[in-house]
């Protein structure tokens, strides 16, 4: 087994036709809004068996520029904008709060395939946050319950006393608020839909908001 990382790294392949398909692509035939075929790309890779398609990388920017990501889950898309959720106490709520403008990707293997998307971010109203907080599990309103998402932790032993309340009151009380649970939806002005291809002919369009209207872009890949 190869213990250096250089060594480890040279074993590995991209896109195993194993596992991978990838599957035609034609620029000319796509929607002309990106929600439309995100849509279809995301029902696609579901098909085909990609785990946890709704996974995504969420980038933002501090105070002083510096880029940060991270991985959350996407909560719906919509003509508002896809959306995502977290604590406005928590640091990439804070980030968003000092620069409300945030990037998301997605990479499904499975097909080869890759979305981006960025634009300015907003808040959600307060009462559609818990709804949406209130329609996930158990787990989930426990864990928004728990808060101090980011905050430095004292010992492994506060973090388990705080959950099993959570826990409990989550259970016992399962429309419980959590009043820094936020709703965040990003509204992009830019969205990138990239297929790859065996022969490295990779396929990019990009879709550019124009007013109400979108324009669209072959890029070289």
């Amino acid at each position: 087994m190869a213990k250096d990382l250089h060594e480890l790294l040279r074993t590995l392949r991209v896109w195993d036709p194993e596992v991978t398909e990838l599957p035609p692509f034609d620029p000319s035939s796509a929607p002309d809004d990106p929600l439309s075929l995100f849509t279809r790309w995301f029902a696609q890779a579901v098909a085909a068996g990609e785990r946890e398609p709704h996974t995504m990388t969420l980038s933002t920017s501090d105070g002083d520029g510096r880029p940060d990501a991270r991985i959350v889950m996407l909560h719906g898309a919509d003509a508002a904008g896809w959306s995502f959720a977290t604590h406005a106490t928590s640091g990439k709520g804070r980030q968003l709060a000092a620069r409300p403008y945030a990037a998301l990707t997605f990479y499904w293997p499975v097909l080869g395939r890759q979305v981006r998307v960025r634009g300015p971010v907003t808040s959600a109203p307060s009462e559609e946050a818990q709804a949406d907080l209130h329609a996930r599990s158990t787990g989930a309103l426990a864990a928004a319950l728990t808060g101090r998402q980011s905050d430095v932790l004292a010992s492994a032993e506060e973090l388990t006393a705080a959950s099993e309340a959570a826990w409990e009151h989550a259970r016992q009380n399962p429309t419980a608020k959590s009043p820094t649970w936020t709703l965040y939806r990003l509204r992009p002005d830019e969205a990138e839909f990239f297929q790859g291809d065996a022969a490295r002919r990779h396929t990019r369009l990009r879709y550019r908001r124009t007013g109400d209207a979108w324009t669209r872009d072959r890029l070289w890949p």
